[in-house]
């Protein structure tokens, strides 16, 4: 009996040093669970991290974890309270879960009297005053949350944006974002989905009508799920629209079948999938749920969600913390005594200070209230064809296509990555072999029926500029396209509600994914659509019809000198004839004795009377001459002065009447806008509804305002349907129309009736049209800078707009020479008969002095007397005077009375 009592004592002691040295630590975890599934995630994960912990000794190499797990259902706070004093009365060192805010809040008060750390990885509604100071929560600080909404709102730059929330903890999320507008110029619209209803399609539909293309869904990943598969069943799985979930496990979702729709949807990520250690924690993950029981529906299979990897984290944690507690015993704690856990605050604060790195990144926890606020969130982006650049892996059978654009950080913010930042993305990325619906309207050469003998369908039907380009767009990008007719027949434009039509109004309502056509960039269409870059630049101009050829009249031989050079011809014509006749009978040696055979004769002679003045001055302008011809040398410089300038008339006269007799003058009533604004006459108008139209319309300018004003008030009449009845009108009526250049240009080439009148009136060009936000429009614009840099789009348009042409034309007109052509001659005219004047005054008083040498004295009124002979107009012969006798003092020319050197000598007294 001794010896059994011996025996049993040394294995009790044994048993007790086995004990001693090896430790046992026990958790407890509460968990709901829904009518749907038998084990929650939550669950699964904290047994998952028990077990690794287990299976590797390195983290706790003298303790075993183990754990207790309470179920309850879900809303039942009371069940919750119960089963967390059945696990303190077991002896744990903290308490994990339930999830839910009345069932959290019932354990947390709990724990708090009892000193229990009770660790939480689910959001909870922040209280004003936490005193919760033996709270734990794993899950990203919402303030946090809510700054990370807000900058990825402004990183992708969205004016207008609709919130959808599906419980009022939503609104407190989105705290940072609803204080926006006023800072960031947003326009936010705020819907709520009906609580308890996953039919979220009647607030779709009108999302829909109201043209609602950035939505921001704040709701969980099962709701996210549900409203996918309405947002595919509505139509909006397109990639005109752009979806942004605010909940962790968009990642995990299965969206293939989603895949090709060219969606955009973005998200957040919490878990570091870059970390081999997290990819190979996720593969032994996925092949534990693939063996298990099947995860519910909307979820990838064998994907571990980020409620899961928040539990795997806090689990190791509290392994963690509990390495670094030594000499800590686990005590049965009983709610009703109120008697506290003793080593309670210190493992508090030892888990306060213990960091980790794990599945959701490196965790580090705020001293004071055990908040997780330093944190990375990866924000990921589905490819533009719905599958993603990236890839991450969980496994042989777990892969889902992700692209990673940023990381924020919760005291950095956004940072780009740097794939995204240096990617160089290839233009066919997002649109090989995918049919995009293309909207054009009848327009020469942009588009036109085919002719065939054959019947054709589909795009053959079609030919022109805006195929070509299409085809030369679609080699490069690798889509396909389907070409319709715009279903009204018009561009574009807005009525006094603001409603837009014709293709404008096709882009909006994406019933086309393209405008290919003459469709021009405008602010008021770029408000409402976006453009490309322009693939042809042109300007509003005047087409009208050619102006008919004068008929030559009686007197059109005048046409080539303008009239005031044929007055100014005239009147210097008449002054050069008075001014050589002056001249003429001044000078004296103009005069000559009529009878040269009797050199006694007291008579002399002067050729140039006033009637032969105009003779001469006639005969030289007609170049046929006189038997006139002046002696003296100022009437020289007159008559070759003279000479010189009916030279000069003459020539020009012979060289442009030969223009006049070539070219037809051409009458044309109008020559630029402003004469069309000036006048009543001719009718001007443009298309209706189109961007010239529009121009007019919109302009400031007072002559644009004055030409809309009669326009737009007749409008019956003077706005047409399309460019054909306008055509139409130009050549049957008295009218004009407005239109772009380049359609002016080739309607000339074809119709040599018809010609542009004046320049351009503005600058514009034509651009492809997308929907607002489209992933289209860069791509084709790469592609249109491409052909233009190739020269691609200038052959296009050689190629369509050459025609048969018409006559060679000059174009420019014989105009009838003007002063500002000739008026030098003129100049050069008066500067000789200025010349001769002071020619004529010295010849004059060289012939005095001459005289003096015989006479004594000429007197003054002598010399007047003499000339004033000599300028009657009626006389050209008159005696030659005798010698005056006057007093000294009224001389002129006074010398000594000198001999004559030669006998025979006649005096002269003319002078």
């Amino acid at each position: 009996m001794e010896e059994r009592k011996r025996l049993f004592f040394c294995l009790l002691v044994a048993a007790q040093l086995c004990v001693s040295s090896t430790q046992v630590l026990r958790i407890g975890g509460i968990f709901e669970t829904r009518e749907s599934e038998l084990v929650s995630m939550d669950e699964l994960a904290f047994k998952f991290a028990v077990n690794n912990i287990n299976r590797n000794k390195t983290l706790m190499p003298n303790t075993t974890l183990t754990y207790d797990i309470q179920r309850i259902n879900l809303f039942d706070g009371f069940e919750a309270s119960r089963r967390v004093c059945d696990q303190l009365a077991l002896g744990v060192v903290a308490v994990f879960g339930p999830s839910h805010s009345s069932s959290v809040s019932a354990v947390q008060s709990i724990c708090n009297a009892l000193e229990v750390p009770h660790i939480q990885t689910r959001w909870k509604h922040p209280s004003v005053d936490n005193k919760d100071t033996f709270f734990i929560n794993l899950f990203p600080e919402y303030t946090a949350i809510a700054r990370a909404i807000l900058d990825v709102v402004t990183f992708f730059k969205w004016r207008k944006l609709t919130v959808v929330y599906e419980d009022s903890t939503g609104l407190m999320r989105m705290q940072e974002l609803i204080k926006a507008p006023a800072k960031f110029n947003l326009k936010i619209k705020i819907r709520q989905l009906t609580p308890g209803n996953q039919d979220a399609r009647p607030l779709l539909k009108e999302l829909k009508k109201d043209k609602e293309f950035f939505i921001l869904f704040d709701c969980s990943y099962r709701m996210a799920a549900e409203l996918l598969k309405q947002l595919s069943s509505m139509g909006m799985m397109t990639e005109y629209y752009h979806f942004f979930f605010t909940t962790l496990d968009l990642f995990a979702l299965d969206l293939e079948p989603y895949r090709y729709s060219g969606v955009n949807m973005t998200g957040f990520r919490l878990l570091n999938v870059d970390d081999p250690w997290v990819a190979s924690t996720m593969d032994r993950w996925a092949m534990e749920r693939l063996q298990g029981p099947k995860q519910e529906s909307g979820l990838m299979d064998g994907i571990m969600t980020t409620d899961a990897a928040l539990m795997y984290d806090a689990v190791f944690m509290v392994a963690v913390a509990s390495q670094r507690a030594t000499q800590m015993t686990v005590s049965s704690l009983q709610c009703h005594r109120h008697k506290p856990w003793r080593f309670g605050p210190r493992f508090m604060n030892l888990f306060k200070e213990a960091q980790w790195d794990g599945l959701t990144g490196h965790i580090v926890l705020n001293k004071t209230d055990g908040l997780r606020r330093d944190f990375d969130l990866d924000i990921i982006s589905l490819k533009e064809d719905g599958t993603a650049r990236g890839v991450v892996e969980a496994g042989s059978r777990l892969t889902k296509r992700w692209i990673k654009i940023a990381v924020w950080n919760s005291y950095r913010g956004m940072n780009l990555t740097e794939t995204n930042r240096d990617k160089n993305n290839n233009v066919t990325d997002s649109l090989a072999n995918r049919t995009l619906i293309v909207t054009t309207i009848l327009e020469n050469p942009y588009v036109m029926h085919r002719k065939s003998d054959k019947e054709l369908a589909g795009n053959d039907r079609f030919e022109g500029y805006c195929l070509d380009l299409l085809k030369e767009l679609s080699n490069i990008l690798g889509f396909t396209y389907e070409v319709r007719l715009v279903a009204d027949g018009k561009y574009g434009a807005q009525n006094d509600k603001g409603e837009w039509n014709g293709m404008v109004r096709e882009l909006i309502d994406h019933v086309a994914d393209l405008a290919v056509a003459p469709l021009t960039i405008t602010y008021v269409r770029e408000k409402s659509i976006d453009f490309s870059k322009p693939f042809m630049t042109l300007g509003i101009s005047i087409l009208y019809r050619k102006p008919n050829g004068t008929n030559p009249g009686v007197f059109s031989f005048l046409n080539p000198l303008s009239p005031d050079i044929w007055m100014y011809v005239l009147l210097a014509c008449t002054g050069v004839s008075c001014v050589l006749f002056v001249i003429a009978r001044f000078t004296p040696y103009e005069w000559y004795n009529p009878h040269p055979c009797n050199p006694s004769s007291t008579l002399i002679q002067n050729n140039f009377t006033l009637l032969n003045s105009f003779w001469f001055g006639v005969g030289a302008l007609m170049r046929q001459g006189s038997e006139l011809m002046p002696k003296a040398l100022s009437t020289r410089i007159v008559g070759g002065i003279w000479w010189f300038f009916t030279l000069i008339i003459i020539s020009s006269y012979t060289a442009n009447l030969a223009a006049f007799l070539t070219v037809e003058r051409m009458d044309a009533p109008i020559d630029s806008a402003d004469d069309l604004a000036k006048q009543t006459r001719i009718e001007y108008g443009a298309v209706r509804d189109g961007s010239t139209m529009t121009f007019f319309k919109k302009s400031k300018i007072s002559t644009y305002e004055k030409m809309w004003a009669f326009m737009s008030s007749r409008k019956n009449t003077a706005l047409v349907k399309n460019n054909r009845e306008g055509i139409t009108r130009v050549l049957t009526t008295d009218y004009a129309m407005l239109m772009e250049s380049t359609s002016i240009e080739y309607i000339s080439q074809r119709n040599c009736n018809l010609t542009q009148i004046g320049g351009l009136i503005d600058s514009k060009g034509y651009g492809v049209g997308t929907p607002i936000g489209s992933p289209y429009r860069d791509k084709v614009t790469i592609a249109i800078l491409q052909l233009q840099e190739e020269g691609k789009l200038h052959m296009m348009k050689e190629k369509w707009w050459r025609g048969n042409g018409c006559p060679e034309e000059d174009n420019k007109e014989a105009n009838a020479l003007g002063v500002e052509n000739i008026g030098g001659i003129f100049i050069v005219l008066a500067a000789g008969l200025v010349l001769s004047v002071f020619v004529a005054i010295g010849e004059f008083i060289y012939k005095a002095r001459r005289n003096a040498d015989i006479e004594e004295c000429v007197s003054f009124s002598a010399v007047m007397e003499e000339l004033g002979i000599s300028l009657q107009c009626y006389k050209g012969i008159r005696r030659r005077s005798r010698p005056h006798s006057g007093a000294r003092s009224a001389c002129i020319f006074c010398q000594p009375k000198r001999t004559p050197k030669r006998e025979g000598a006649r005096r002269d007294s003319s002078t």
